[in-house]
């Protein structure tokens, strides 16, 4: 559907090194610094605990290069929103939409800012077991998401300007802790490589449950897709941006937990919950522990700025196909950002952090992190199959002509009618292979922890919700009939 006339659109102002600091900031938080502790628990060796990195990474590019097709061929704003609606229809399209909403990035942002917030309260001394501590990291967290919930209704320049500076500045924060570690501490340790698989370090179902925690740290390689609508020459630059930002993440996480294992054995990265921290105190002392808390402060500050750049943009999408309130499909007369998007994104985030805070106690980040994951590679899954759908509808029909650019194409909701409009300015390479091998890791997931009967019960509970999501689908459905 249009967007409503009273209000103007969004504008292509988002360049291609913009829309990689999307991918590479978005990805980048809190994973890299949390979750080596809980992969190293599940799979105490070397090899193993690298190996999931790598499938975790191998994952994730099958999925960005089949992304980098279908968004190259339709750069909407809403991303993989836009991707399954017209590949598998409404209402599959709306459980992401509303996943989204009630789930998938509230539990995120939480998550991220308490984070940001316990990283800020170690710079004041504050003892970890006393109860300022944590009302003191809530109270951060809460005042940064409204922090960059203010600079996004601002202006889109004006908050990629936010995440091109803090993906700089988180990168080379892991950059200069990797090189410390090679330099320093490989020579005093030797490394901790070997032995390589010592027995136990591996089963097929704690490798499973140890990849989950590895595609939270490695999410957000799909968010440049959510802003396609505002990028500039999108037919290029949407698939160029996913692919650099991707590859960009693989490598430098890959050097990280390699950094991580010169200076600790895996028993000891099992046991810190701030490794980083750890690493630097244990290079160069305080100054160090000093220098990647600002890191890590920066790192979350920067994911939390590319969550609010680009979630608000799937709701923003959906209320422009009437299917959620239509004040989310505004855009700001002065800023031309979807300003009471971004608005209940920032409040859907504060209320998190504050449910998480009260309730869930030193368990908040896991809990929220695998129910973010568990719900999200579904609709993954689903985005990544809709180039069968695409490719099968378009064949035999005559490609784009030269003059027929797509720069704002056929409306979103009328792709069906106009199978000629999938014009991609690439191809995902060893088609059918690289989309089939991202749809069955995601089954493998989804099976795995359905079978772990310590991640069951979340996992039907995070399902749940999700499926909660279809008789009010029938409710706007029905609404959107009569109107």
């Amino acid at each position: 559907m249009a967007a409503s006339t009273s209000s103007p659109g969004l504008v292509r102002q988002i360049g291609l090194w913009s829309g990689v600091a999307v991918v590479v900031g978005t990805t980048i938080g809190s994973g890299i610094f949390r979750s080596p502790a809980g992969i190293a628990e599940k799979l105490p060796g070397p090899g193993p605990m690298l190996a999931v990195w790598i499938v975790g990474g191998l994952f994730v590019l099958c999925g960005a290069l089949t992304l980098a097709e279908v968004g190259s061929a339709y750069p909407y704003s809403g991303g993989p929103y836009v991707f399954i609606r017209e590949g598998f229809g409404r209402l599959p399209g709306f459980l992401f939409g509303w996943a989204q909403l009630v789930l998938i990035r509230p539990s995120a942002v939480g998550a991220v800012a308490l984070v940001f917030g316990e990283y800020a309260m170690r710079l004041t001394n504050t003892p970890g077991d006393d109860p300022a501590f944590s009302r003191g990291a809530a109270a951060l967290a809460v005042g940064a998401i409204l922090a960059v919930t203010w600079a996004n209704i601002r202006g889109v320049k004006f908050g990629t300007g936010i995440q091109n500076l803090t993906t700089v500045a988180k990168v080379a924060g892991l950059l200069v802790l990797i090189v410390l570690a090679f330099a320093i501490g490989l020579p005093k340790t030797g490394g901790n490589y070997s032995p390589l698989a010592p027995p136990g370090s591996f089963t097929p179902s704690l490798f499973g449950l140890a990849l989950v925690s590895a595609l939270w740290a490695y999410d957000g390689w799909s968010d440049c897709s959510f802003v396609a609508g505002e990028m500039t020459q999108p037919k290029r630059n949407v698939p160029l941006a996913i692919l650099f930002g991707t590859a960009i993440i693989i490598v430098v996480y890959l050097l990280a937990n390699m950094a991580y294992l010169a200076v600790f054995s895996v028993q000891e990265i099992a046991g810190s919950q701030i490794i980083a921290a750890d690493a630097m105190g244990s290079l160069v002392g305080p100054v160090g522990v000093t220098f990647i808390v600002a890191t890590v402060m920066l790192s979350t500050f920067g994911t939390l700025n590319g969550s609010m750049l680009t979630a608000p943009r799937i709701f923003f999408a959906m209320a422009e196909d009437k299917l959620f309130f239509e004040p989310l499909a505004r855009v700001h007369e002065t800023f031309r950002t979807p300003h009471i998007a971004v608005a209940l994104s920032g409040a859907l985030g504060v209320t998190y952090v504050m449910v998480a805070s009260a309730f869930h106690g030193s368990s908040a980040f896991a809990a929220l992190t695998d129910a973010f994951v568990i719900g999200i590679v579904p609709f993954y899954a689903l985005a990544v199959a809709s180039v069968f759908v695409f490719r099968k509808r378009s064949r035999g029909v005559a490609p784009v002509s030269e003059g027929d650019s797509l720069t704002d194409p056929i409306e979103p909701g009328h792709l069906e009618a106009h199978p000629h409009a999938y014009a991609p300015s690439m191809r995902v390479p060893l088609f059918p292979v690289t989309p089939l091998l991202f749809i069955g890791s995601t089954l493998f997931l989804l099976v795995n922890s359905l079978i772990d009967p310590g991640s069951r019960v979340p996992t039907l509970i995070t399902l749940g919700i999700v499926l909660l999501g279809i008789p009010v689908f029938m409710v706007s459905y029905g609404r959107l009939a009569k109107a």
